[in-house]
């Protein structure tokens, strides 16, 4: 930092003792955010769950002295989000545009950001909170790249429980000044103002970890940002961002328009599995064999007599007394009552959580859930994917309108032109996309291509869409397939071609 840049911080500084700059302990106390630090609450406790972050547990020794060891958790919130994001989201996912044009520069921005594997990972975080954020913008490079925004760095400024219009996104960076931490944030506000659309960015400045600061001009982290970013809204129909939000009512805060995570109505669910699995673990530790002998056969001569047991065992407690004999001191661990205390928390886990029963718990009768148990669309994990996917495919169609009106800015790029032209009367109110996601996780495939034949035998079922659904071939594909299948048929005048068109074959439909 030069010289010039410190003196202006320290005006800067003095400005916000006499209150002439902003200052904050948390984002949510700006007059523009419309939400409650309660929701921030919840949410930062959402995530201590995810992270597995537990306090010690206290206890008291034999000798009457407090000691505290590592609380013996299961991070099911965790395996349980990761399981979620798989079966909703993955790489197979297919996404397509009626205009060629269109999808053909929306697939390159897509997968220039690894979009289709960095959905699935931050859906995983969305799923624990109940949302998160997507803003596209321009990189240094002129290329449009994807911000991902937490749920707590999302805070909206206008909206309804249906839809958000405006929002301030935060982001945090850490810098050691004069051998110490120090803190900045940055606060970036998007919003409606008289048929423009603005964009405005704050940076404050901190040295303790948690409250926001002071603030400071942007150039102290951000020589070439702009204080501000006016675009013309007439040709925008959606903000720069797009918000993913967990289905359901948010019961926590009813005029909220954030969603709510697996965590929010499972504390006491998953608060009781690790409860559980914390006292087996240390039921193990301390139920170990313990044998009690007599001192005087635990006395040897080091010298000439050596004991006749390993010495690296701590089997043996030597006991004092006139009377004492052998004993065993071991107590069976109590491993059937803690496995159905385990599984009980982790059955109404599941259903809390819309899941099918035994995607975690165990049935020793039927043992771990199947593929094929998922399939049917009765299946509580069926239902819980098919509304999730529902407000995915919401998300993404909303992103790919932002890179589109983002593009559409030239004065943004380093050359001053746009690097994509909207196609004549295109309207971005219906962009013309198409998202095909992966089945495999909830659908037994040889089931499917069994049911999928006899259809096709029967004649409901064109044998291009048996393709398509059974061998992941495009339309185009599938098509000349059975042009090839068709060419390959012997004439139907020979015999055998004639009991091949007899059974229906060669007739490329």
């Amino acid at each position: 930092m030069n010289i010039i840049q410190k003196i202006k911080n320290m005006l800067w500084k003095g400005a916000a003792t006499v209150g002439a700059t902003n200052s904050l302990s948390r984002i949510v106390d700006d007059s523009r955010i419309s939400m409650s630090a309660a929701e921030y609450d919840r949410i930062v406790k959402d995530f201590k769950y995810y992270a597995n972050r537990y306090d010690k547990v206290s206890y008291i020794d034999a000798e009457n002295v407090r000691r505290y060891r590592p609380f013996n958790s299961v991070n099911l919130t965790k395996r349980a989000a990761q399981r979620i994001a798989s079966i909703v989201f993955n790489e197979q996912c297919e996404i397509s545009f009626d205009n060629d044009e269109v999808g053909k520069y929306l697939n390159d921005v897509l997968s220039a950001n690894d979009f289709k594997n960095q959905f699935e990972m931050n859906l995983e975080k969305g799923v624990v909170a109940g949302g998160f954020a997507m803003r596209p913008y321009v990189g240094t490079d002129g290329t449009i790249k994807i911000a991902w925004v937490r749920a707590d760095q999302f805070f909206p400024l206008q909206s309804n429980t249906n839809s958000i219009s405006e929002a301030a996104i935060s982001s945090r960076t850490v810098v050691s000044e004069h051998d110490r931490n120090v803190y900045y944030t940055l606060l970036e506000f998007h919003e409606w103002k008289d048929n423009k659309y603005v964009v405005t960015n704050e940076l404050y400045r901190s040295e303790t970890a948690d409250i926001v600061g002071n603030q400071v001009p942007l150039a102290t982290l951000y020589p070439d940002m702009e204080p501000q970013a006016i675009f013309d809204a007439e040709g925008m129909i959606k903000p720069l961002f797009s918000y993913f939000r967990m289905p359901g009512a948010n019961n926590i805060s009813l005029e909220s328009p954030l969603g709510i995570g697996i965590v929010d109505n499972s504390k006491t669910a998953l608060d009781n599995l690790n409860l559980t699995h914390d006292s087996f673990m240390w039921e193990i530790r301390n139920g170990k064999r313990k044998i009690a002998v007599p001192e005087e056969l635990m006395k040897f001569d080091k010298h000439t007599h050596r004991p006749m047991f390993d010495t690296d065992t701590d089997v043996y407690v030597k006991m004092i007394g006139d009377d004492i004999s052998i004993q065993d001191m071991t107590n069976d661990i109590r491993v059937q009552q803690f496995t159905d205390s385990m599984n009980a928390w982790l059955r109404e886990f599941e259903a809390n959580i819309g899941m099918a029963p035994g995607t975690f718990s165990y049935d020793p009768h039927n043992g771990m859930q199947t593929a094929t148990a998922v399939v049917s669309e009765n299946s509580m994990t069926y239902q819980t994917r098919s509304s999730i996917l529902t407000n995915v495919t919401a998300a993404i169609e909303q992103l790919c309108v932002s890179i589109l009106e983002l593009s559409m800015a030239s004065k943004l790029f380093p050359n001053g032109e746009s690097p994509f032209t909207l196609p004549n009367d295109f309207d971005l109110n219906d962009i013309g996309i198409h998202i095909k996601y992966d089945d495999g996780v909830t659908v037994d495939k040889d089931k499917q291509m069994e049911e999928d034949l006899k259809n096709v035998v029967a004649g409901v079922l064109s044998k291009t869409t048996f393709l398509e659904r059974n061998y992941g071939l495009s339309e185009d594909d599938a098509k000349k397939e059975l042009a090839r299948i068709q060419a390959e048929q012997p004439d139907a005048d020979t015999v055998g071609g004639q009991q091949n068109t007899e059974l229906g074959g060669g007739d490329g439909d």
